[in-house]
């Protein structure tokens, strides 16, 4: 079964260097997640500077409440330019995010690309169709709004770009 592929582009009126500092510094993942993710960092040495071999550890409350353990690796770092991090370990059998930032005329580009698979073969493809590609839909676009509030809206309202496959 292949992996499913997740695709964002959002535009931030911002300068390339504040949106470095704020992507890539781990705490503030908390800020752009969904409350009702239950979403906490729980590593106590992960550092407040991304750099790459740099593991965190997370739970979440994806279904029902559930805490689930979650540690990522961010496995490469090009300052200013992108990040990737990958799961060591937690409720994927594979996790590989791309965060990369683009500085454009008027602020940044910022695209972030997502390879995952669900683990338990069939159930996994049945449980992506019920529900995974929408929860993850319904973080990225809760992602693009806090995005927005925290750092302005893109001059004409451009919507958030998103390709689930």
């Amino acid at each position: 079964m292949p992996a499913h592929s997740i695709k964002t582009v959002q535009k931030i009126p911002v300068s390339l260097e504040k949106a470095w500092e704020f992507f890539s510094n781990p705490a503030n993942l908390q800020a752009i997640t969904p409350g009702d993710m239950g979403f906490k960092i729980i590593s106590k040495h992960h550092g407040e500077k991304m750099y790459a071999g740099q593991l965190i550890e997370y739970t979440v409350k994806p279904v029902l409440g559930i805490p689930v353990y979650w540690m990522t690796e961010i496995t490469q770092v090009k300052d200013r330019q992108y990040f990737i991090d990958e799961q060591r370990f937690g409720p994927y059998a594979l996790w590989h995010h791309q965060h990369h930032f683009r500085e454009i005329d008027g602020g940044v580009e910022m695209t972030d690309i997502i390879h995952y698979k669900n683990p338990l073969w069939f159930l996994g493809k049945l449980a992506n169709t019920l529900f995974v590609k929408n929860k993850l839909n319904n973080i990225f676009n809760y992602r693009f709004q806090k995005v927005e509030e925290l750092f302005g809206k893109w001059p004409g309202g451009q919507p958030i770009q998103v390709e689930i496959n």
